[in-house]
């Protein structure tokens, strides 16, 4: 990963206070310039645009997310429990960016909902993960598929809900022992399919 200039990573700190704190409607360049210390056409030499500077920021979170994603698939455990893992921290890291930090979890809805290049790459790289931890499972015998393909598209599919932005925010009242309960049955029969050739 390339290093970022000093003047970025200053522009990226102050974004993110920012978005955080007053969210997508009061977030101006002009203010993130201000208090970083430089005019506002600087701060456009790193990011072209308000959108892309938000984008900037929410794909700082995103990349964390990853990382945590990645160490857990890297993991010495067996493939199902690293599955279980990988789902459950996802969900959560997605949830508690609700409930925490509701301005920053609204920014990651827009890019979710526009299709943001970020929002793209995340999909992709968090889905290469699961794929990597059911083809270790397929290759050690806990998952055995019928068809690899199908396996994978209904994990994706089954976690949906717990995990999009859009139903996290419908379902944001609902208690969260219920919605741990309700993913805890999920995982259960996600398993059993994996391991019994179903899909």
């Amino acid at each position: 990963m390339p290093q970022r200039e000093p003047s970025e990573t200053r522009i990226l700190t102050v974004a993110s206070e920012h978005l955080r704190t007053f969210g997508l409607k009061r977030f101006t360049v002009v203010a993130v310039a201000e208090e970083a210390g430089m005019t506002h056409a600087n701060v456009y030499r790193y990011f072209p645009s308000k959108g892309a500077l938000i984008d900037a920021v929410v794909d700082l979170w995103l990349k964390a997310t990853e990382r945590r994603l990645a160490d857990i698939a890297d993991g010495p455990d067996p493939a199902d429990d690293k599955l279980e893992r990988l789902i459950l921290a996802l969900a959560k890291a997605n949830r508690d960016l609700l409930s925490e930090d509701p301005h920053l979890f609204a920014a990651l809805s827009l890019a979710v909902a526009k299709r943001h290049a970020i929002s793209r790459r995340n999909r992709t790289r968090v889905r290469a993960l699961f794929e990597r931890v059911v083809d270790e499972g397929i290759a050690t015998g806990v998952f055995e598929p019928r068809d690899r393909d199908r396996a994978i598209a209904f994990v994706i599919d089954a976690t949906h809900r717990f995990i999009h932005p859009a139903s996290l925010a419908l379902e944001a009242d609902v208690p969260l022992a219920s919605v741990d309960t309700r993913l805890s049955t999920l995982i259960r029969v996600i398993l059993r399919v994996l391991g019994s050739g179903i899909v």
